[in-house]
């Protein structure tokens, strides 16, 4: 089994501002921004004194980027690894409002506005290109308020959210996680893995806040499992590749928000608390003991940090003056994150089905050819013959 080393890397997008603030400067030859942070006036400093901020990432895509350049630059060099039969895991990561959804899911009003999950769907089902040996699978799973959703479960629409049956957790004996009442559909063509994923995007709980008119209120992972063999082999390639768009961390006092969006607030901050404490904990490698159980967010996402996977992060980010303290957050968030190295294994493994087809065949084999050592092949064979066929050989 093939294994590498590989450093989570982190990608910074801007989101588009009709009201520019000069709070953020975008170095594109260093690939970094610098936070131009007003200081608090009320500690008696200057007016116009600022505070400022310097992090680096793999790569900066400002607000002209548009959804193909994102595409290629951040999901291409993964999709093509999982198609190769390693894990995989794109996660869009800021505060409520700065783009997440937008650069996962993308938006409805423009095909050209597709965000990553569309766009990898038509990539892999191209190169594929029908392939019989390859089997595509769709799984789409909601976290809300702590609970586990199939967003692909029929009943969506006949049930009440909290009548639905819950996607439960399950640890298997070396650690691994299987998510138990989460489906996975056969996807043949691109046209059913997208049908899949706008029923799936149907079914998410999306919510107005003062913050976003169209709120997530919800973490929602898209998983794209892939069986890939070669004609004539026993050995199968799994790999899966998780599209992750994270609900927006929310400042409850700045919102104003209250009843059950503040409830959806106070699950989605410590969820997102809980993810940052696995973060700091990798980090920080004399630890041994790293906290995934907290939540059902870090237990999903344990393979993707720090495990068996080639993890990207979108760090996304407002550049309005009145987000300083989010946007300084997130991008904090982002350097612990890219401290983290996975290590990448290639998932091969014998089916057995393929297995014993295999060694049946050859069994058939080996004893034709010991009947035709024997001579019992050629007797058969003269029993066969018609008596002109005999006259002719005589």
């Amino acid at each position: 089994m093939s294994k590498k080393g590989n450093h989570i890397e982190i990608f910074a997008r801007v989101r588009p501002t009709k009201r520019p603030s000069g709070l953020l400067e975008i170095d594109y030859a260093d690939h970094a921004i610098a936070v131009h942070q007003p200081r608090d006036l009320t500690m008696g400093l200057v007016n116009n004194s600022r505070e400022n901020y310097n992090f680096a990432f793999s790569r900066v895509l400002d607000a002209s980027t548009d959804q193909d350049t994102v595409f290629e630059a951040v999901a291409q060099p993964v999709v093509d690894s999982t198609l190769e039969g390693f894990n995989g895991t794109i996660f869009a990561y800021g505060q409520t409002g700065s783009g997440k959804t937008f650069t996962i899911t993308g938006g409805a009003e423009r095909y050209a506005d597709r965000g990553i999950i569309p766009r990898t769907l038509s990539y892999i089902f191209g190169k594929l290109g029908g392939d019989p040996n390859t089997e595509v699978r769709i799984s789409y799973l909601e976290i809300y308020n702590e609970s586990g959703y199939d967003l692909l479960d029929p009943s969506h629409d006949t049930k009440a959210l909290e009548d639905l049956p819950k996607v439960s957790l399950l640890e298997d004996d070396e650690g691994r996680m299987h998510l138990r009442n989460l489906s996975a559909q056969l996807a043949r063509t691109e046209e059913e893995a997208l049908n899949l994923l706008f029923l799936g995007d149907t079914n998410r709980v999306i919510s107005e806040t003062p913050m976003n008119l169209a709120s997530s209120r919800s973490h929602c992972l898209f998983t794209i499992a892939i069986d890939r063999r070669k004609a004539g082999s026993d050995v199968v390639r799994r790999s899966k590749l998780h599209l992750v768009d994270l609900a927006g961390s929310e400042r409850v006092k700045k919102t104003g928000i209250e009843g059950t969006s503040l409830k959806e607030a106070k699950y989605i901050n410590l969820s997102l608390h809980f993810l940052e404490q696995v973060i700091t904990s990798l980090g920080e490698r004399q630890k041994s003991h790293v906290p995934y159980r907290n939540s059902m967010l870090t237990s999903v996402l344990r393979d993707s940090l720090g495990g068996n996977c080639k993890t990207v992060m979108v760090a996304t980010m407002s550049p309005d003056e009145a987000q300083s303290d989010e946007t300084i957050s997130t991008c904090r968030f982002s350097q612990r994150v890219a401290l983290i190295s996975n290590r990448l294994e290639l998932n091969e493994e014998v089916d057995p089905k393929l297995l014993i087809a295999r060694l049946k065949a050859e069994v058939r084999e080996l004893k034709e050819q010991l009947q035709l050592l024997k001579g019992e092949g050629y007797e058969r064979a003269v029993s066969a013959l018609s008596d002109e066929e005999r006259r002719r050989c005589e």
